[in-house]
């Protein structure tokens, strides 16, 4: 039976076997008839097995299981649930045990939601970041810490900050995190391929009592942050540079005009002639950074509306094929009749005539352009190609950038801004569209531009 499995019942038995036998022994000084003593001793013992069986059965065994039960809870397990058919005080102790282990499971699913959003957070945040403990010991790294970096958070977790990092700064950030116990903040540059500016931010952690246990060191890329300062700084510079030509010969020959009493009409016509020349260029560039400014702004939209491309370049062909003519160069037009698509009138006019000048200023005398375009399945395509100086590769990807001039004496020679393909670059993209360029030294460039339909 189950009860002599549990020492105290039976030690409680052995003593009601001795109540028992003394009793019986005690009744047998009143009757001789063993028989009828032996009935009541077996009687007796039965009725006391019963007893005792129920009190285990109602009390021993359901703490057995409650201690077994709270046993599970205490390794972890919440799934763990007391059952066992009990009343009174031991059912309120069952319902007890089960709500405190539903709590605890309700809370460990809680705890473990929490700590998976936290590590998704942490793993996907677009800076790096390292957790370092109050020793110096690293406990945690996210995965873009691992890209700037390179290795494997086995190489970092549980080493101490000055072994693994091989990084200077970061020792110094650091380390004035936990001398000052305040945020620290410095830029540095990280060499892996290519140079990486990164600003650092040092923070500590205090506990409850406001004792320093750790630092969380955070890396936030501002490589593009640094690529747009300076491309302001090359703007202010160059924009600078460029309205100082026509300027400084504007003031200079009106000077000259102002302080000299001339009475040669050529040589003042020849000076007005300048100035006027001067004040074109002056007035193109403003009008070029304004058209730019316009486009690059955020809120910058384009006014759309069907338009046939033949019809288009019809109107704005005359003025470039005279341009070619000036400069004895063969301008060829290809283009398909019927080419429909939504665009913006003045902008295709403005890529046309950018593309197509640009072609003309940049090819020797006796050299062709050719404008064409052609109908594909997505897309309509424009193709101006020329046979002029051409790019070196090295300068193609800069040539859409504000002011960029492969050859600085020859551009300025020839009139332009500067701006002309930026601002073509941008007029493609407010279409959704793109532009692509390849050119070869001494044989020419072609320009690609493809608009959705």
């Amino acid at each position: 039976m189950r009860f002599f499995s549990s020492k105290p019942i039976i030690q409680f038995a052995l003593i009601i076997l001795l109540i028992i036998i003394l009793t019986g022994a005690v009744f047998s000084q009143f009757t001789s008839n063993i028989f009828v003593l032996i009935i009541v001793l077996l009687t007796e013992y039965i009725i006391l097995m019963m007893l005792l069986h129920y009190v285990f059965d109602k009390y021993v065994l359901p703490i057995k299981k409650a201690t077994a039960t709270l046993g599970e809870l205490a390794k972890g397990n919440f799934r763990a649930r007391m059952h066992h058919p009990v009343s009174g005080g031991m059912a309120s102790l069952l319902m007890k045990i089960n709500e405190l282990a539903r709590n605890l499971s309700e809370l460990s699913i809680h705890d473990k939601i929490q700590a998976e959003q936290l590590s998704t957070v942490i793993e996907n945040i677009q800076s790096g970041l390292i957790l370092i403990d109050g020793k110096g010991y690293i406990h945690l790294v996210n995965k873009n810490f691992l890209s700037i970096f390179g290795n494997t958070e086995k190489d970092y977790i549980g080493y101490l900050y000055y072994d693994v990092l091989e990084n200077e700064s970061i020792h110094k950030i650091i380390q004035q995190t936990f001398l000052y116990e305040a945020n620290v903040k410095e830029s540095i540059i990280v060499e892996n391929g290519l140079d990486n500016y990164f600003e650092i931010v040092g923070a500590p952690i205090f506990d409850e009592r406001n004792m320093l246990k750790g630092a969380v060191i955070v890396l936030y890329n501002i490589t593009e942050l640094k690529k747009l300062e300076t491309m302001r700084k090359d703007f202010v510079a160059n924009v600078s540079h460029e309205l100082r030509t026509p300027i400084t010969s504007i003031r200079g020959f009106s000077e000259t005009l102002l302080d000299e009493d001339f009475n040669d009409k050529d040589a003042t016509r020849h000076f007005l002639g300048i100035i006027n020349e001067e004040s074109k260029r002056l007035q193109t560039l403003i009008q070029d950074l304004l058209n730019l400014s316009k486009l690059e702004k955020e809120e910058s939209r384009i006014i759309l509306s069907t338009l046939d491309l033949s019809e288009v370049i019809n109107e704005v062909i005359p003025v470039l094929c005279q341009h070619a003519k000036q400069k004895d160069i063969s301008l060829h037009v290809e283009t398909d009749s019927n080419l429909k698509f939504n665009a913006d009138l003045t902008g295709i006019k403005q890529i046309l005539i950018n593309l197509v000048e640009n072609a003309i200023n940049y090819t020797p005398k006796g050299g062709e352009v050719t404008l064409l375009t052609e109908e594909q399945e997505d897309t309509i395509h424009i193709m101006i190609k020329d046979t002029g100086i051409g790019i070196p590769q090295s300068a193609l990807p800069r040539v859409f950038e504000r002011f960029y001039r492969v050859d600085k004496a020859r551009s300025r020679n020839t009139g332009g801004t500067g701006l002309g393909l930026a601002i073509v670059k941008h007029i493609v993209e407010l279409h959704k569209g793109k532009i692509e360029i390849e050119s070869e030294v001494n044989v020419g460039s072609t320009f690609h531009i493809y608009f959705p339909k």
